[in-house]
């Protein structure tokens, strides 16, 4: 959004995963030959409706198991990491929300199911291909909130293609906003506060 429609945002704020730039080859065949046909995100575009269906018949599971912290160290395992969050019997680590707040996700897709949000990874080829001939420099003045336990770790380069950024790291993991909601929210408040004065 912010690179094809850069007068429609003033400002953004992103947690955990940094920008990335466009890359040489389609992001897909990358995460392939880089992370094997089991990464999740080639899982998505190259077998569509399988994790789809797995998910939707395991809603509660798979959340449950998915939003954790405290991660003990895990074997590699074979087949793809989210059909396993949602066939896995028991969840490992600690909840990183409250079981009411966690309940609204769960209410929520089980309605919906999971196809919609699978789709974001299944359109990043098409938008490789959208931004081949964009600027890939975001312009607009950024905020980008890292978790300091997250096993994603800091752009090395951000900076370089994104030269207005502030960096802010919260002590926690990957689910920022569930894990740390009081000190998530008062830091955007805060970073929008000074930036609407300037």
């Amino acid at each position: 959004m912010a690179l094809l429609h850069p007068a429609r945002v003033t400002r953004i704020i992103n947690l955990a995963l940094p920008y990335q730039p466009r890359t040489t080859v389609p992001w897909i065949d990358l995460m392939e030959s880089v992370f094997g046909a089991d990464n999740y995100f080639v899982h998505f575009n190259r077998q569509p409706g399988v994790a789809d269906a797995v998910l939707d018949a395991n809603a509660c599971r798979f959340l449950c198991n998915l939003f954790r912290k405290n991660l003990p160290p895990a074997p590699h395992e074979p087949g793809m990491m989210m059909i396993n969050l949602a066939t896995a019997a028991a969840p490992a680590g600690d909840p990183v929300m409250s079981g009411e707040d966690l309940a609204v996700f769960i209410a929520a897709f089980e309605t919906t199911g999971f196809t919609e949000s699978i789709n974001w990874y299944r359109n990043m080829d098409r938008n490789w291909h959208i931004l081949a001939d964009v600027d890939p420099i975001v312009r607009q003045p950024a905020l980008m909130i890292y978790g300091t336990q997250d096993m994603i770790p800091p752009s090395e380069t951000l900076a370089d293609f994104v030269p207005n950024v502030e960096v802010l790291s919260i002590d926690c993991g990957h689910w920022i906003q569930q894990e740390k909601p009081n000190e998530t929210t008062r830091a955007i408040v805060d970073w929008v506060a000074v930036r609407q004065a300037a």
